[in-house]
C-alpha cells in the first residue's frame, strides 16, 4: 500500500544521510518514476526533501527539519509495528506484513536488541478468554476489507435486533471494531442512509462488481452528528461480595461503595437496552436493582420467564 510506503521511506531519510532513488526503487519493489512520485507527495505533506546528482547523489531531508523535527522514536516504531501485526491478525494482508517488515529493516542497528526486548513485551488479543477466533469471522474481515481497498459494494443477508432476515445491499466505508465485535459501517440502499452491521449477523457475504462512486462521510463524522444519542438513566445496584472482582473490573472506582457487611454498592449511569438487561442477569443471584423501580420490575419479570422455561 502506498501510504506504508511513504511511511517506510520517511523513517529511512530519518535515519540515513542520504539514499538514491534506485535503492529505493530496489527496495520497495517499484519503478524509480514511482519514487519520485512519492517523493513529490513526502514534499507537498510538510517534509522537505533535498536531492543532489552524482556517483554519491540521493535523496536526504533537509538536516534543520531532521534535527528539530525528528518525530518517529524508537517507541513510535515499536507502536507502529504493534498496531500492524495486531490488525494483521484479523485480515491477515500481504501488504501489512510487508510494511511491518520494512519498518523493522529501517531500525537502527544499535536499537535492534531494544526494540526486539520491547516488542516481546506486548501483545494485544482482542478476544475475551475462552474465546477462539472463528475462521468463518476471518473470511468476512478479509472479504469487506478488501471491498474498502477495491472500493467496491457487498451484499448480504442479515439478522437485525427484531429477529428480521433481509437482503442488504450496501456501499461499505469503514471496519469498526467496539465491544469486542466487528462492524461494517455502511451506506445502505434499501434505507437510503448510513447504518452499522454487525458482521457476526452477516451470511451469504458476497462482493459486487460495482464501484462506489458517491463520497461517504466518515464514521467519526456520522458518530459525532448522525448517530442517535441515548440518553443515560440512573441505576443502583447491589453487589454480593462474591462477585467483588468482576465489579472492579467493569464499573469506575467513585461508582464502586464498600459496605461493613462485605457487599458492594454501585450507584453509575447507562443506556438501557437490551445489553443492559443481559449484564444485570449475567450477575445471577449475586446482584440486586434497587434502583429505578421500572428497572427492577423488568428484571424480576425476565427471572420469572427463566424460572417458567426450567419448572
Amino acid at each position: 500500500m502506498k501510504i506504508d510506503r511513504l511511511l517506510a521511506i520517511v523513517v529511512m531519510l530519518l535515519n540515513r544521510d542520504k539514499i538514491s532513488a534506485a535503492e529505493l526503487a530496489e527496495k520497495f519493489e517499484v519503478s524509480v518514476r514511482t519514487i519520485y512520485r512519492d517523493m513529490d507527495t513526502i514534499n507537498m505533506s510538510g517534509i522537505p526533501i533535498a536531492s543532489s546528482q552524482g556517483n554519491n547523489g540521493g535523496f536526504h531531508i533537509l538536516d534543520n527539519y531532521k534535527i528539530n523535527h525528528r518525530f518517529l522514536t524508537l517507541e513510535d516504531m515499536i507502536s507502529i509495528v504493534e498496531a500492524l501485526k495486531n490488525i494483521n491478525g484479523v485480515l491477515d494482508d500481504k501488504n501489512v506484513e510487508m510494511a511491518m517488515e520494512k519498518i523493522k529493516s529501517i531500525i537502527p542497528h544499535n536499537k535492534k536488541s531494544t526494540f526486539d526486548l520491547y516488542f516481546k513485551q506486548i501483545f494485544i488479543d482482542t478476544l475475551p478468554w475462552g474465546f477462539k477466533k472463528s475462521e468463518k469471522e476471518n473470511i468476512k474481515y478479509r472479504m469487506i476489507f478488501r471491498a474498502l481497498k477495491e472500493n467496491r459494494c457487498i451484499s448480504f443477508n442479515y439478522r437485525n435486533s427484531k429477529g428480521e432476515y433481509i437482503f442488504r445491499r450496501v456501499e461499505p466505508v469503514t471496519l469498526v471494531f467496539k465491544g469486542f465485535s466487528w462492524y461494517v459501517f455502511s451506506f445502505c440502499t434499501l434505507r437510503k442512509d448510513y447504518r452499522i452491521f454487525k458482521l457476526s449477523r452477516m451470511d451469504e457475504l458476497e462482493i459486487l462488481n460495482e464501484e462506489i462512486c458517491k463520497p461517504r462521510i466518515s464514521y467519526g463524522e456520522y458518530a459525532k452528528t448522525e448517530m442517535p444519542q441515548k440518553v443515560p438513566v440512573k441505576i443502583l445496584l447491589k453487589f454480593s461480595e462474591k462477585v467483588r472482582y468482576r465489579i472492579q473490573d467493569y464499573f469506575d472506582e467513585d461508582e464502586i461503595t464498600f459496605l461493613e457487611d462485605g457487599s458492594v454498592m454501585v450507584n453509575t449511569e447507562v443506556v438501557e437496552d437490551s445489553w443492559i438487561y443481559s449484564m444485570i442477569l449475567s450477575y445471577g443471584e449475586y446482584v440486586e436493582v434497587l434502583e429505578p423501580r421500572h428497572i427492577r420490575k423488568i428484571i424480576k419479570e425476565k427471572c420469572k420467564n427463566i424460572i417458567d422455561i426450567y419448572s
